[in-house]
């Protein structure tokens, strides 16, 4: 049980910066002269990407040069609740996430050549290739944006894929743009893991919307785990210290 749990809190290590995804009210479309109903156009994916990245800051959310967020976090694991705190430090395609936990702590790494894992073997997917971090690469060469798998998602989200291969499913709210929630897969020893997160609460910093409460839930064949996270400080275009992103001797 033990070895499951150390397992478990391991791959609970890619944090949404940003899961249901929202409900889209249907209304009747507005009538022409005739009386007839008149369909709007179902928005592009292109189109839908370009309305949250703008929703969420647009050319101030592209331009950011990096984004620091701290505050606590609550997993859930066999019925048993762990509290701990997290930091998520990005500059550019360099990022630290550290997670300070008296049961497994673990801190991670890039430097922008190499990765760094505390848990020797185990290395997370890159942290700026999931959730919020894609949204200011919409626009970039070699990130594709397309239509969602699910039909009944289209008209309200889009995915995102990264160089790499690895995607996101945005869902947002119809009125305002932003998003609500996001699904994405990866493998961890050879096992399909889902997350899917839902976002209660943003906050505007600096002219950029980051995602301030939420919870994740996680997917992984027999079981299921759930984690909520709140932040209490996050930093845009702060300046970081050298040593943030340096390899441990």
């Amino acid at each position: 049980m033990k070895l499951k749990k150390i397992a478990l809190m391991t791959v609970l290590l890619v944090i949404p910066m940003t899961g249901a995804s929202a409900q889209k009210a249907t209304s009747p479309g507005p009538e022409d002269k005739s009386g007839s109903t008149v369909v709007a156009a179902e928005k592009s994916p292109a189109d839908l990407a370009k309305a949250a990245l703008a929703a969420h800051g647009g050319d101030k959310l592209k331009a950011m040069k990096t984004l620091v967020v701290k505050g606590s976090l609550d997993l859930n694991v066999f019925n048993q609740s762990t509290p701990a705190a997290f930091s998520t430090a990005i500059s550019g395609e360099k990022y630290s996430f550290i997670i300070n936990s008296p049961f497994q702590p673990l801190k991670q790494i890039y430097d922008g050549k190499q990765t760094y894992s505390s848990i020797s073997g185990f290395t997370l997917p890159p942290v700026t290739s999931l959730g919020f971090p894609l949204l200011p690469k919409v626009g970039d060469d070699g990130y594709t944006i397309s239509t969602l798998a699910d039909a009944k998602r289209r008209k309200s989200g889009f995915r995102i894929t990264t160089p790499e291969g690895y995607y996101t499913d945005f869902f947002l709210d119809e009125k305002t743009s932003q998003v609500k929630g996001y699904e994405s897969s990866y493998e961890y020893n050879g096992r399909l893991i889902t997350t899917s997160v839902e976002i209660d609460k943003c906050l505007l910093v600096d002219g950029v919307l980051v995602p301030e409460k939420y919870s994740q839930r996680f997917d992984l064949g027999q079981m299921t785990a759930y984690a909520s996270f709140k932040a209490k400080e996050i930093l845009v275009n702060s300046t970081l210290a050298d040593d943030v992103f340096a390899m441990p001797k």
